[in-house]
């Protein structure tokens, strides 16, 4: 047996060893105080409502314990008889009224500038989909914004084959952008479950539910990137579903929209560009990749039975026009979900001829972004 100052000396070095200060400062317990006003209020709010919580705790077990020690058998005490005391009543019932006024008043001021989402300076449509986020910007000039916003960190991190990166499942490939120092209101909705828009620097957390559109809000005041995750459990990949919104000065908020404009109007032109079958598999790979390994997997092998496999497949081998209706109508039952609305008539067309002739699927047929746009006004 060890002499017992080394026994002592031991035991502190354990502990020092597993709470050591880099740990300390690990211990991320209480909220952020974000960068808005109503991030900073719910913070102050947080800490008000957690001291007084703080003081009847320690009232409470204190007048619990000292009872506990003071009154014990041990030193004759003898329990009281009596069965009610209208005093006591209503001390017990008086006091904790009191106290809930006393957290409800700055509660309800907190509460009330929260759902206050008027007079906004940009309107964001934000629609969730497993698992990636839609953000449409409604602009007065009617020519809209849209994109998704999906997970960027790479596949090698996930499956540990390399290390994980600092902001490991918290990067994507298009972060939502949005001008310091303005009121963005945002209206939340879902295509398909329950997702759950979460921010915490921004103090945004707020569900999008199908059938149903909710709003939040937030002015941002300093630049920077701030991340989050998707807040309900949304499926096999909802830790697969990161935010990240980027706060720019308002002067290159305005050359980003219009660069992001521009592009929206490049790719409607590209729709009735003529296409080579190696330029639609190129760019059908990597929507394949963005949309569709998660379920197929990326050798097209997918998980049976509740995702199948796309090698061999009827639907990768058959009618090109069968394949096209799942792609853009999905398969009502099942996992496939409908990405005619998700997919521009490129994308739908470059992911439909990369299946046909990838995973060893090496039928040579491919489907113009021409012919898409005819089937949907058709609407096949």
């Amino acid at each position: 047996m060890l002499p017992k100052n080394k026994l002592w000396r031991g035991l502190v070095s354990v502990v020092l060893a597993v709470v050591s200060t880099a740990a300390l400062a690990a211990w991320e317990l209480n909220m952020p105080l974000g960068i808005t006003s109503i991030s900073r209020k719910t913070y102050s709010l947080h800490m008000t409502i957690f001291w007084i919580c703080v003081v009847i705790g320690v009232l409470v077990y204190g007048v619990l314990v000292y009872s506990l020690f003071a009154y014990r058998k041990s030193k004759g005490a003898i329990p009281a008889t009596f069965t009610h005391s209208t005093k006591v009543e209503m001390i017990w019932t008086t006091i904790p009224f009191v106290i809930l006024i006393v957290m409800a008043i700055p509660a309800t001021q907190v509460l009330t500038q929260i759902y206050d989402s008027s007079e906004s300076d940009l309107d964001i449509m934000v629609t969730g989909y497993q698992w990636r986020w839609q953000y449409r910007y409604l602009t007065a000039t009617g020519e809209e914004v849209v994109f998704f916003s999906n997970l960027a960190t790479p596949a090698e991190q996930i499956q540990n084959i390399a290390a994980k990166g600092e902001n490991y499942l918290l990067e994507v490939d298009a972060p939502m952008v949005v001008p310091v120092n303005k009121k963005v209101r945002l209206l939340l909705t879902s295509a398909d479950v329950i997702h759950s828009w979460w921010v915490p620097d921004l103090a945004v957390k707020k569900d999008a539910v199908p059938g149903f559109v909710n709003e939040s809000w937030f002015i941002a005041e300093q630049p920077g990137i701030y991340r989050g995750q998707c807040t309900e459990l949304c499926g096999k990949d909802h830790g697969f579903m990161p935010i990240v919104v980027q706060v720019m000065a308002e002067a290159d908020y305005n050359n980003w929209i219009a660069d992001k404009q521009k592009a929206a109007a490049a790719v409607a032109e590209l729709a009735n560009q003529e296409w080579s079958l190696e330029q639609l598999v190129a760019q059908g790979q990597t929507v394949y990749t963005t949309f569709c390994m998660a379920c197929h997997q990326q050798n097209g092998q997918g998980l049976p039975p509740a995702f199948p496999s796309l090698l061999g497949s009827p639907i990768a081998t058959g009618p090109i026009g069968d394949h096209v209706a799942t792609v853009i109508n999905g398969r009502p039952g099942t996992a496939m979900s409908a990405y005619g609305a998700l997919l521009s008539p490129v994308d739908i067309a470059a992911v439909v001829t990369y299946e046909r002739n990838a995973f060893g699927n090496t039928m040579g047929d491919m489907i113009t972004p021409v012919e898409i746009l005819q089937l949907q006004a058709a609407g096949e």
